[in-house]
């Protein structure tokens, strides 16, 4: 055999074991990415199942005598901008992330003080609509943790095939970029306080 033939099949050999690494390379950065997507849209269900909620809580709060309108006008606009806010599974940067986790939170603190002021009303929380909406709610908002845990983990192993060496280069090459992950509102870290 020749010295350039052999050389010839010597880096046919080695085109052909790179191109087969970067198919399966391709096809793994593609699962792990359709992984993040279904993770993000559990989430997204989770939230719109929430957001399907309040109208029935707002219209059961609406029936008690005298409530605060103030409180139930937040509600419902935080509501309004938590369901305006569309996130792209396609583009999970960290940027939209925050401002689709701002708006979400500004509805979990409204949500909040609606079920502190709601305490105040002895006919409300005897009311069974009212007891089964709220016991809804919460058990929504368990979920909505578990599909934010679920989706924080599947973007981790995401990124880590993302960053790691020789996947960085093959996926910037091909189009796959790190994707952002769900963090801890600002101020969380701090313990509240209760008072008597």
């Amino acid at each position: 055999m020749k010295k350039g033939t052999l050389v010839l099949v010597v880096l046919l050999g080695i085109l052909l074991i790179g191109g087969c690494m970067t198919c399966n390379l391709q096809k793994t950065l593609v699962s792990t990415d359709e992984n993040v997507k279904s993770k993000w849209g559990e989430v997204q269900n989770q939230y719109q199942r929430r957001a399907d909620l309040v109208p029935n809580l707002v219209n059961t709060v609406k029936g008690a005598a005298n409530f605060e309108q103030k409180t139930l006008t937040d509600v419902i606009n935080a509501r309004a901008k938590a369901t305006s806010i569309q996130v792209n599974p396609d583009n999970l940067t960290p940027e939209k992330l925050r401002e689709f986790q701002s708006a979400q939170g500004e509805l979990s603190q409204a949500l909040g003080r609606l079920m502190v002021v709601s305490e105040q009303y002895p006919e409300l929380k005897a009311n069974q609509n009212f007891l089964a909406l709220q016991d809804q709610l919460e058990g929504t908002e368990n979920r909505i943790t578990v599909a934010r845990k679920n989706y924080n983990e599947a973007v981790q192993g995401y990124n880590v095939s993302v960053r790691t060496f020789p996947n960085n280069i093959v996926a910037g090459m091909l189009g796959f970029a790190p994707k952002g992950m769900f963090e801890a509102d600002a101020g969380a870290q701090k313990a509240p306080q209760v008072q008597f």
